[in-house]
């Protein structure tokens, strides 16, 4: 119910039911008939002129049409009606009794009157009684009301909402790479200019994407050329310390452009996705880091497949076991199966990361703690990679502090 198009569609049906309801309240009253308290007196100065017809003469009043016989017509009581008829006799004239009744085979209402002479006058009388069943027709009508009222409310809130719609539905659709499908521009005209605008802003994202990234290509291959130069100076100089010092810096150096076009491949990559086994891919790597002497182990590893590219994957799992190890006094990797999703967890126990700086984790370049660069090889792009590498392949990351201290890395994909 908390959609723009629900809460359209129950405006209008409340709008809708309010109107016509009103409506048929307002033509109930202006069509009703007259209350039987208005229109019986006229009924009863008739009866009285009939009644004075048949004591003049009784003989032509039956000739006429007038009907007596020795006892009241038979038929089901209609209390209230006597009642107000006995009223108008006595108020138009001479006090009589009189019964009303309902007929038994036909419509209609029939007055019986007791004459002096021990007669009764049956006269048939009209009825303004409302209808039999009338809340029976009043509760269909109301039905139908609620039923059209709702079609065309939830065809009106459709067609409304269908522009937001198309925002929403292009918007989930967006790749890794950050570009948004090609929509359709069909419709009405709000619908085409909507569409015509998510494929003007998709155009521009994708070349502002393609743009960034031969300049960062561009940067770290044109960084190769002054660093080698510089490499080469620093080999002529006469002091060793000093001669060090420039080749640690030449090789971060280094490391940083090798670090960004890598990045950059992963982002324009494509690689061919087919079923890898998960748990072999693991193994693997925690058997390399374990032969460089990183504290890194491997538990409760399951055989399951999911839709990926062998190397890309290892790459961005081999990244964040890194990760754990060399930041975070060694790495336990674990892995679970829920339904048809793998979840990878990577559990370290380090010093963690400062909760205010959990959100830029997977931002090109971060470091936590700068100081720590010297002692700690890397470029800061680690976590960026296996971010792109792992979402490329309909997966999740997360990064989140453990209790008491640590960090715990977890990564989910859907299984095969």
């Amino acid at each position: 119910m908390n959609s723009l198009r629900n809460r359209i569609a129950i405006l209008l049906i409340l709008a809708i039911v309010t109107v016509v309801t009103l409506a048929t309240l307002a033509a109930n009253t202006a069509l009703r008939p007259p209350l039987p308290q208005t229109t019986m007196e006229p009924v009863a100065r008739q009866l009285h002129l009939i009644i004075k017809m048949i004591e003049a003469d009784p003989a032509d009043a039956v000739t006429a049409g007038v009907r007596l016989q020795q006892g009241p017509a038979t038929g089901a009581p209609e209390d209230i009606l006597s009642e107000l008829l006995v009223k108008a006799l006595s108020q138009t004239g001479r006090s009589r009794t009189a019964f009303i009744t309902r007929n038994e085979d036909r419509p209609g209402i029939t007055a019986s009157i007791k004459l002096e002479s021990g007669q009764w006058l049956i006269a048939d009388v009209p009825d303004f009684s409302p209808q039999p069943g009338r809340w029976k027709i009043l509760a269909g009508w109301i039905v139908l009301i609620i039923f059209g009222s709702t079609a065309v409310s939830v065809f009106a809130a459709s067609k409304i909402t269908r522009p937001l719609r198309l925002l929403d539905n292009a918007v989930a659709a967006v790749g890794p790479d950050g570009v948004l499908p090609h929509v359709p521009e069909i419709g009405s005209g709000e619908v085409r200019a909507t569409a015509q605008t998510l494929n003007r802003l998709s155009d521009r994202l994708k070349t502002a994407m393609e743009s960034r990234m031969r300049l960062v290509a561009a940067a770290g291959h044109d960084l190769r050329t002054p660093m080698t130069r510089m490499r080469l100076r620093a080999e002529f100089l006469p002091e060793d310390a000093e001669r060090q010092k420039w080749l640690n810096d030449l090789e971060e150096l280094n490391t940083i452009a090798d670090s960004a076009i890598r990045l950059v491949r992963e982002e324009a990559g494509h690689d061919n996705i087919k079923d890898t086994r998960l748990d072999h891919v693991i193994n693997e790597i925690v058997e390399e880091l374990s032969g460089l002497d990183m504290k890194v182990e491997a538990q409760g590893m399951k055989a399951l497949s999911i839709g990926a590219s062998p190397m890309a994957l290892k790459r961005a799992l081999r990244n964040l076991i890194i990760n754990g190890a060399t930041h975070g006094k060694g790495a336990k990797v674990a892995m679970e199966h829920h339904g048809d999703v793998a979840v990878v967890t990577i559990a370290d126990s380090g010093p963690g990361i400062p909760s205010e700086l959990l959100d830029r984790v997977f931002e090109p370049f971060f470091r936590v703690d700068i100081s720590r660069r010297k002692a700690i090889a890397g470029a800061g792009l680690g976590l960026a990679i296996a971010k792109e590498i792992i979402e490329r392949f309909g997966g999740t990351i997360t990064v989140a502090n453990r209790k008491p201290a640590g960090l715990l890395q977890t990564v989910s994909f859907k299984t095969r």
